[in-house]
């Protein structure tokens, strides 16, 4: 084994533990329990070496950061050759992909049967994890769950910003659990335990792993979105302000032209991009240029065989007055880059929490077993990063925002919303955080 998989290894531990650990509160199910056959033990082996092929093929570095990416999966293989579980199996693919530490480059495993939904959802807030949401009726609500609670541990551990978009890829597509433990601080200080169990019903459909590019966090977070509306949404103040809520880069062209048509009746403009996992690098491109006068460098694309500038889209009516735009830590992607151009450029104030530090571009490359009966798996690769104009990566970096603001346990516990309010404020429109908290509410799918 070289030096550089043995030093990159550490980084695999919390992943390996996560999906090796069954939930500390409910017994091994029979499943776990059973050991593997040898059809699916040679199945899980089919699978490492087909995205092993793809990431050795269009993996962006061909140097792979330094590791030898053939004794890597060799390890892989003879792991998956003692594997005593289809999980298990699976976490050891998992784990030589993680091995490249890389935002977007992860196995996306076979879908399964029974969809988990926890009926909460959490967010890091500066560094430290919050109850950001709880869904009304579900078990976490039933148990006392609530908007402002500290999250201390997830089944025995902490959640940090190093490991939480691992705990995303875990616990809602490598190895949903049919429950979480989680301790718990609430604003006042308390702290107590929950037990908290998963809504589980049949999977109506088979997991898209078709796109052709753009971002790939809206797998990861597929199951805690729950399917909540991702329109973009404004609401206007006079002729001064207008706040657009823009959750996502996924949206045709005239949808951009007609944002962009609102946003140039306004004198000054606050564009929400918390919660933004990113998307097409042309809605970025369209976007981005529709709020400079002149075409503007985003980065260079650096890939394998390319290295090319990605430029804006030539404006012909932009947006011109002034901007805020406001990131969290969830802000990842072709949200980070619209945010870091703004900073750069000095087109505007970026404010909110840093940004997830999850920059590169992707492709998803979808596979199958089997003829009549069809497994599908796949991977998502990195096939390029992004070099910014001041000669850096956002990749494990992020965006720091010029003006830090952040809600309190005691804001998310009353829905009040400081971050969107401050905003408004820099822009001469008063809004009070509780006002703010109001303007986009939150919709969870009907049962």
């Amino acid at each position: 084994m070289s030096l550089a998989i043995g030093t990159r290894s550490l980084r695999l531990s919390l992943l390996f533990l996560l999906v090796t650990i069954p939930c500390v509160f409910i017994a091994v199910s029979a499943q776990q329990q059973q050991t593997l056959s040898r059809n699916d033990r040679d199945s899980a082996q089919d699978m490492l070496r087909v995205v092993g092929n793809d990431v050795r093929k269009h993996y962006y570095d061909p140097t792979f950061h330094g590791i030898n990416w053939d004794a890597n999966l060799q390890q892989a293989q003879a792991k998956i050759g003692k594997a005593d579980s289809n999980g298990r199996a699976f976490s050891e693919i998992a784990a030589a992909l993680d091995i490249l530490n890389d935002s977007h480059t992860f196995f996306l495993p076979p879908q399964r049967a029974m969809r988990h939904e926890y009926g909460w959802q959490r967010q890091m807030i500066g560094d430290h994890c919050f109850v950001t949401r709880v869904r009304p009726g579900s078990d976490a609500d039933a148990k006392g769950v609530k908007p402002g609670d500290e999250v201390l541990s997830i089944n025995g551990f902490a959640p940090s910003r190093d490991n939480f978009w691992k705990m995303d890829y875990v616990y809602n597509v490598l190895r949903p659990q049919p429950g979480l433990r989680i301790e718990l601080k609430d604003p006042a200080g308390a702290q107590r335990q929950a037990d908290v169990m998963a809504k589980i019903t049949e999977t109506k459909r088979v997991m898209d792993l078709t796109g052709e590019s753009g971002d790939v966090w809206d797998i990861v977070r597929e199951g805690e979105t729950s399917g909540h509306l991702m329109d973009a949404r404004s609401v206007t103040f006079g002729d001064d302000l207008l706040i657009v809520k823009f959750p996502i880069f996924f949206f045709t062209p005239s949808v951009i032209d007609d944002l962009l048509g609102r946003m140039r009746k306004h004198k000054a403009v606050v564009l929400d991009l918390r919660g933004n996992p990113g998307g097409s690098v042309e809605v970025l491109k369209q976007f981005l240029g529709g709020v400079f006068e002149n075409e503007i460098k985003i980065g260079d694309r650096v890939g394998r065989d390319v290295h090319k500038p990605m430029v804006t889209k030539k404006p012909h009516d932009p947006f011109t007055g002034k901007l805020v735009v406001l990131v969290d830590s969830r802000s990842a992607s072709a949200a980070e880059l619209f945010a870091r151009v703004v900073q750069l450029e000095k087109r505007g104030v970026v404010m909110g929490d840093h940004s997830s530090g999850s920059v590169m571009e992707a492709k998803r490359y979808p596979n199958h077993l089997g003829t009549e009966t069809m497994v599908f798996y796949g991977a998502s690769i990195t096939d390029a990063d992004i070099i910014m104009s001041d000669g850096k990566s956002l990749e494990h970096t992020g965006v720091s925002p010029d003006e830090v603001a952040l809600p309190t346990a005691a804001d998310m516990a009353a829905n009040r919303d400081p971050v969107l309010a401050q905003a408004a404020q820099s822009l001469g429109v008063k809004i009070t955080p509780e006002k703010a908290g109001t303007l986009f509410p939150y919709e969870w799918t009907k049962d």
